[in-house]
């Protein structure tokens, strides 16, 4: 099974934001080392192989004709259900597959940009059309970021390995953070097409139970 991955160099980048919103402060240097990580979200495609082989439990909107195109992102997946997606794939692939973490995330967002706003620029408009009202677009027709790296500001929240902290900025590592020890949500990162404002910024947080389902939340996989 070919992965679509870009490797991301290891590395300092300025994670948070200097005037976003509370839980992006401080903005602060971080080291991350090098890792791969997929050039979009998991399509329904990708994810309906997973259930071939596994068995496991099919997301309740897959065979809904809003969201069931196999180059549309798969949605209504838990944390859990993204985590075992990636178990199957490193057995798969023989590769460490698993979520990124949330420095990996934003790191990847920026494309190489320390400070930019989104990932394509300063500019708060998406450079596609809208997505209709009623799902999302397909994977990777925006512009690509510096990395070659697809759909990190649009299309869906996607689940990252971290426990969310609001506070976790004011005391976190700065080589390799992942997170609190504990807590109640998960990280995700990125944007949503069921939102009024459908694009987020590079350093824009977002946080769920990881055993809740949302049509907007999806997932991609890092390697490494």
């Amino acid at each position: 099974m070919q992965l679509e991955l870009v490797t991301i160099a290891a590395g300092p980048f300025r994670m948070g934001s200097r005037n976003g919103q509370p839980d992006e402060l401080p903005q602060h240097r971080v080291h991350v080392d090098a890792f791969a990580i997929a050039v979009h979200p998991v399509t329904n495609a990708e994810y309906r192989r997973f259930l071939a082989a596994t068995g496991h439990r099919t997301p309740s909107m897959l065979d809904d004709a809003h969201f069931a195109r196999p180059r549309q992102p798969v949605v209504a997946v838990d944390w859990f259900d993204a985590n075992a997606y990636c178990a199957w794939l490193a057995t798969v692939t023989g590769q460490r597959c698993r979520l990124p973490t949330e420095a990996e995330r934003e790191k990847a967002a920026r494309g190489g940009v320390d400070g930019v706003a989104f990932p394509w620029g300063d500019a708060a408009d998406l450079p596609i059309a809208p997505p209709h009202a009623a799902g999302p677009h397909d994977v990777g027709l925006d512009p690509p970021n510096g990395y070659g790296v697809h759909n990190t500001g649009d299309l869906v929240h996607e689940w990252c390995s971290d426990w969310y902290g609001a506070d976790y900025y004011q005391n976190s590592p700065t080589q390799n953070p992942t997170g609190p020890a504990s807590g109640t949500r998960r990280v995700s990162r990125g944007g949503s097409w069921r939102h009024s404002v459908r694009v987020t910024r590079c350093a824009a947080r977002s946080s769920l139970p990881p055993d809740r389902t949302y049509t907007d939340y999806g997932f991609r996989i890092a390697v490494g």
